[in-house]
């Protein structure tokens, strides 16, 4: 994707503490639109996946490592100076949401629940189980989590394949917060690691990721939205909105799927997505939906890699553009943004879970540890 010509960046030097013990994080390489300023959250996060935010602010992270973690910036400075562990020992506990005060977390075939979970941060009781009746597959295992403005809970079914046609995986589905009433939202999806809901229409939008072994530049990953319940979106049959599968897509045809809302790339890997709603960003970002593209794992050129943002005009996506880069090195993997998470002062953090840290976004004046 091409910058647009006043799309300006600011260079941003991370400085790290030494003797860290995560890995060695992009240094002097990621880079910000003009007026905004970066900052490490937290850099003692291993594995850092998904995030959500408690009512009292409370930064809670999930991993694929077994370990949950609750992330607290006591004086208000922008950086967390207690990481507790919530959790541990559980099966790839990626995805997080809350629910007034109570944290769900997703351990592959399993819903748990930590009950009023910002009064027990040193010492949380065992959780309770909401549903055990998720798929016990771990290949696409880490399931992101969400709650709708319905107040239902949306769990992401990857499929366990590069590519096959097994229909109980590849759809988006919700139920009830206490587990029951379990019901498919979208079909034809091979992986979906984030979605959220347009502030205003409540439209659900998603990112999913596109099969491999196609090539390097085929088939695109995507943005898709969902305009009614039950919709299917291709796969395994049909890959980006216009590639058919060689093998599983003969008789078939890309026009009776829903088509992406927008094609991001092919490989880019995009993983969690928000919509923005704040009130620290220019309006130009109001309404915008940020994604993080994880990047290409087999691609001869490296893809992905970045944080993009794509403006929304009603329900139609303009082309994405860059917002944090500099995770590449020319094809030196430096770090692997995850998700992105608004703060109630309209920043926003960016999960990186190749150097274990999160980031920290601000505009306007820099304050203390920001570049």
């Amino acid at each position: 994707m091409m910058r647009s010509p006043d799309f300006r960046y600011a260079l941003l030097v991370l400085s790290l503490a030494a003797g860290s013990a995560c890995a060695a994080q992009p240094r002097d390489m990621l880079r910000v639109p003009t007026g905004f300023h970066v900052a490490v959250f937290s850099d003692a996060v291993p594995d850092a996946r998904e995030m959500t935010v408690g009512p009292k602010g409370t930064v809670f992270v999930g991993s694929n490592r077994g370990t949950v973690y609750a992330l607290s910036d006591v004086d208000h400075d922008g950086h967390a100076e207690k990481v507790r562990v919530i959790a541990s020992g559980l099966r790839s506990p990626s995805g997080v949401a809350m629910r007034g005060g109570d944290l769900y977390v997703s351990a592959v075939n399993r819903i748990l629940r930590f009950p009023d979970v910002e009064s027990h941060l040193d010492a949380s009781p065992p959780p309770q189980v909401v549903t055990d009746k998720l798929p016990d597959v771990t290949h696409a295992g880490g399931r992101f989590i969400a709650f709708g403005p319905d107040g239902k809970l949306y769990v992401s079914l990857g499929a366990p394949c590069n590519v096959c046609d097994k229909p109980q995986f590849g759809k988006l589905i919700r139920m009830n917060a206490d587990g029951s009433g379990l019901q498919d939202v979208a079909a034809g999806i091979r992986n979906t690691v984030g979605f959220d809901w347009q502030p205003g229409t409540r439209k659900l939008w998603f990112t999913d990721n596109g099969r491999d072994l196609l090539g390097d530049d085929v088939p695109a990953d995507e943005l898709d939205r969902v305009d009614r319940l039950g919709e299917n979106f291709g796969f395994p049959f049909c890959h980006g909105g216009d590639v058919l599968d060689p093998q599983l897509g003969r008789g078939k045809s890309c026009s009776d799927y829903a088509p992406p809302a927008l094609q991001l790339g092919a490989h880019v890997a995009p993983l969690g997505m928000r919509f923005y709603h704040g009130a620290m960003f220019p309006q130009a970002y109001q309404g915008a939906i940020f994604i993080a593209e994880h990047g290409s794992w087999n691609r001869s050129s490296k893809s992905g890699y970045r944080v993009v943002v794509v403006r929304v005009d009603g329900t139609k996506a303009r082309d994405q553009q860059p917002f944090l880069t500099g995770f590449l090195d020319g094809q030196k993997t430096l770090g692997r943004p995850v998700d992105v998470q608004q703060l109630a002062d309209g920043s926003l953090l960016v999960s990186d879970d190749d150097n274990g840290a999160i980031y920290r976004v601000t505009y306007g004046k820099p304050v203390a540890g920001n570049r």
